[in-house]
């Protein structure tokens, strides 16, 4: 038999010259924020194989594939036009009223897929966290890239919808969609990356963030309009609050991109320097979930 002495020997003083480091080890300086980043970014391949992942999994032995990733979105825009629109009025006031609830779904969904997935993605994927050492980050990252794919699905249908009612968005209030999105992102992963590492030491945190994220949907002007909130809320100060929530603004900002019709309607003041400024607080409250989150994940393995 070979003799594999010398090759193992020879493995272990490699290893034996490598820096030891805890998981979860905040480093100082700059480089406590840097590294992380470049870790994440040493596994992009492995961050692509669980985004695909998810993606088959979810859709594993469908017949229609990833056109499942349209049935919720449709079956709820056809609920809320049908019962909030015609039967209970919310339509009134509001003209081409399945555009603009179909942007609302569509900017609300992706941030509740990302919340909601990424809250429960470090326990669905324990068994790798306790085998195998990678950046616990790619896991609630994977679950925001199939999120992603999903609202691309749906983009791609709100802008035929647009077509069809023969309203393009070929307008320059299109950009708005970009702070719009970012906002949504950096919002989703900030609550995704939190809470993800707090389910794993208390489990309700799942059940919570999805009542949460219901909650801030009825929040935001989905299915029914800022207009009727401002005729409603007279004190400019409330109003405010109300309209500076950022799922708000980004509701806002993707009604504004893709829904033409409303154009002529009142919208909040300066909603483009809101968005701006939203997104950028919202970078704080990221860096902020990710060294709570690197702080807490040194301890996920005994836990799982």
């Amino acid at each position: 038999m070979p003799d594999f002495t010398p090759v193992a020997e020879e493995r272990f003083t490699r290893l034996g010259g490598l820096p030891m480091r805890s998981v979860g080890a905040l480093g100082s300086g700059l480089d406590g924020f840097v590294r992380p980043v470049r870790e994440i970014f040493a596994h992009r391949e492995m961050l692509g194989l669980l985004v695909r992942r998810d993606l088959k999994a979810r859709y594993k032995d469908s017949a229609l594939g990833f056109l499942w990733a349209l049935a919720r979105p449709l079956v709820q825009l056809a609920i809320y036009y049908v019962v909030l629109g015609h039967f209970l009025g919310a339509a009134r006031g509001i003209p081409d009223f399945a555009v603009y609830v179909f942007a609302g779904l569509t900017a609300m969904g992706l941030f509740q897929e990302i919340a909601v997935g990424g809250t429960g993605s470090i326990i669905a994927n324990a068994g790798l966290v306790k085998k195998v050492y990678m950046p616990r980050e790619v896991f609630p990252l994977a679950s925001a890239g199939s999120a992603l794919f999903n609202f691309g699905v749906q983009l791609v249908v709100l802008f035929l919808a647009t077509l069809l009612v023969g309203k393009p968005p070929f307008t320059l209030d299109f950009f708005y969609a970009l702070p719009s999105l970012g906002v949504l992102l950096v919002y989703g992963l900030a609550f995704a990356l939190i809470f993800s590492a707090f389910n794993v030491y208390l489990r309700d945190i799942q059940y919570l963030v999805e009542v949460a994220t219901l909650l801030l949907f009825w929040m935001s002007p989905v299915v029914y309009s800022w207009q009727m909130v401002a005729s409603i809320i007279t004190n400019p100060i409330l109003l405010d609050i109300y309209t500076n929530n950022p799922l708000t603004l980004a509701v806002l900002g993707f009604q504004r991109a893709f829904w033409v019709a409303g154009d002529d309607l009142e919208q909040p003041a300066n909603l483009l320097l809101r968005l701006v400024i939203a997104l950028v607080v919202g970078l704080g409250l990221l860096l902020v979930s990710h060294r709570v989150f690197l702080r807490l994940q040194g301890d996920f393995a005994q836990e799982l």
